[in-house]
């Protein structure tokens, strides 16, 4: 080794898996070369050891070596809304519920979020961040959280955004919202009037101005982008959502949003554009290689050719819509149209643990219709949207996803003793294994960029224990916001009538699970 060159590390496994794809190969008894935070070399274990007998090495023969996995869309929740008493329902209703959360602190709740995401094998993402309050506060939470995202040493594209618009329901139009609120009790209407925002609050030229304050701060950072994150087109006027892309464009960033999550916003789009909110995002000229969708669970098939054609991604989100009571996005149809689909947990993993390996099983579960010859998402194609379907989302698709010579060195040292004991068939695809059985408690070390964030199951740049003792005490210290619960619980039930009050069109699914005839 010459001076100033990096020294080598081999990362050694039982299985190398370079990847979800046809041509891919899964390497026995295999290790990954790597030097200067990317990966040089991959091959047969002794080899590469004959030829780099002093390098250090991580994993053994036991040892399931992964590209690094990635979220396509997240939120940090540090301690999460279960565990704040707040339960699963519908997406309006639970939103409604989430103003009786406890305020967190941003740089505490996203350590505690990327230890969980760490442990999973999780070392990309896209989090989404809410804005809210003051200018100035906004930008202040926005620079503690991404504090933790670099601390914790994960990648993330960071997308944050503020709503312009229907504050409390989804309105077809402030004369719809104003009617809404006409037609309440006094106590409830002055409970909603509470809830909507404020001279003081972050306006759309003053969000613009700290995006570019942000992005200016974080433009030379290895591990950290800044997207542009509005909430979605329901919560986004159209001119608001034009001027988001534009300055997305200016800067060369990406946007990611929330779209027809739910079955009142697949309704919002008829109701409010004529037409389903993907062909009205087309129409505003905001769809691109550079725009994602997070959930995307109510399209139809002219969406997603729409998709397709303009190379607009999408973050499937099951376990997220399965308890938000959301439905099942069509994935496979989307796969199958050429539609660009990443993997997201987004802090709703099934048991509140961000688990992607469950995740992906979840998605894969999903997908397999009981019709004979239906189409289905198989393990190869679930651990695929976990990784080259979110390296492409992310924009990245050549850097990261995969093990091989000039990508990122992002790996997952994982240990396979629990999942093949106590026989594993020689025949059985790794890859096949390691979706099927492999869960976030197997996960061992964790390498972003050749450096190790997790070891042993505990990451190395901050002290989850301290940080837990730290989340407690302040979340014991910060009273619960009675008020607003009792505002809540007024405004409920209207809010419920409300969106019960639109007319329900016949529905046509692409899956057929059951049937009353």
């Amino acid at each position: 080794m010459t001076d100033g060159e990096a020294a080598p590390l081999l990362v050694r496994g039982r299985w190398i898996v370079t990847g979800a794809g046809d041509d891919d190969p899964t390497i026995s008894d295999g290790a990954v070369l790597v030097r200067g935070g990317t990966v040089e070399e991959v091959g047969n274990w002794s080899a590469l050891r004959d030829r780099f007998p002093s390098a250090e090495v991580l994993g053994s023969d036991t040892t399931a070596v992964l590209p690094g996995l990635i979220s396509g869309h997240h939120h940090v929740t540090g301690v999460t809304q279960t565990q704040q008493g707040i339960l699963d329902d519908t997406l309006e209703l639970w939103l409604l519920d989430l103003r009786r959360l406890r305020a967190g602190d941003p740089y505490l709740e996203t350590l505690l979020t990327a230890s969980r995401l760490l442990r999973s094998g999780v070392t990309s993402l896209v989090e989404m961040h809410r804005c809210g309050g003051s200018a100035r506060l906004s930008e202040t939470r926005i620079h503690q959280s991404l504090k933790g995202w670099d601390e914790a040493g994960l990648r993330v594209a960071f997308a944050a955004g503020v709503a312009d618009q229907n504050p409390l329901v989804n309105g077809s139009g402030p004369d719809e919202l104003q009617r809404f609120l006409d037609a309440l009790p006094a106590d409830a209407r002055a409970a909603a009037e509470a809830f909507t925002p404020g001279p003081g609050d972050l306006q759309p030229d003053e969000y613009l101005a700290v995006m570019d304050s942000v992005s200016a701060a974080y433009a030379e950072h290895s591990r950290i982008e800044v997207w542009y994150g509005p909430p979605g087109p329901f919560w986004v006027t159209d001119d608001f959502m034009g001027r988001i892309a534009e300055r997305a464009r200016a800067h060369g960033t990406g946007i990611q949003t929330h779209v027809s999550e739910s079955f009142y916003e697949k309704l919002y789009g008829p109701r409010t554009y004529g037409q389903p909110v993907v062909l009205h995002l087309r129409e505003l000229g905001v769809l691109g290689p550079r725009f994602s969708l997070a959930h995307a669970v109510w399209m139809t098939e002219a969406e997603i050719a729409a998709l397709a054609e303009s190379g607009t991604s999408v973050s499937h989100n099951p376990s997220s819509n399965l308890r938000l009571r959301a439905g099942i996005a069509p994935a496979r149809d989307m796969l199958q149209a050429g539609v660009t689909l990443g993997l997201g947990l987004d802090a709703r993993g099934l048991d509140d643990d961000d688990d992607i390996f469950r995740e992906m099983r979840v998605a894969m579960s999903l997908h397999r219709g009981p019709i004979l010859g239906s189409p289905v998402l198989s393990p190869r194609q679930a651990l695929g949207l976990a990784t080259t379907g979110g390296a492409k989302l992310l924009g990245k698709e050549g850097t990261l996803g995969r093990l091989a010579p000039g990508y990122a060195a992002d790996l997952v040292l994982l240990d396979t003793t629990r999942l093949s004991w106590p026989w594993v068939s020689p025949e059985a695809d790794p890859r096949d294994l390691l979706v099927l059985r492999a869960q976030a408690g197997d996960v061992r070390t964790v390498l972003i960029g050749g450096e190790v964030a997790l070891q042993d199951g505990r990451p190395t740049r901050f002290d989850l224990e301290s940080v837990g003792r730290e989340v407690a005490a302040h979340m014991s210290a910060t009273p619960f916001p009675a008020e607003t619960a009792r505002r809540v619980e007024l405004l409920r039930e209207h809010v419920q009538a409300f969106y019960q009050s639109w007319d329900t069109p016949e529905l046509a699914p692409y899956l057929t699970y059951n049937s009353r005839q």
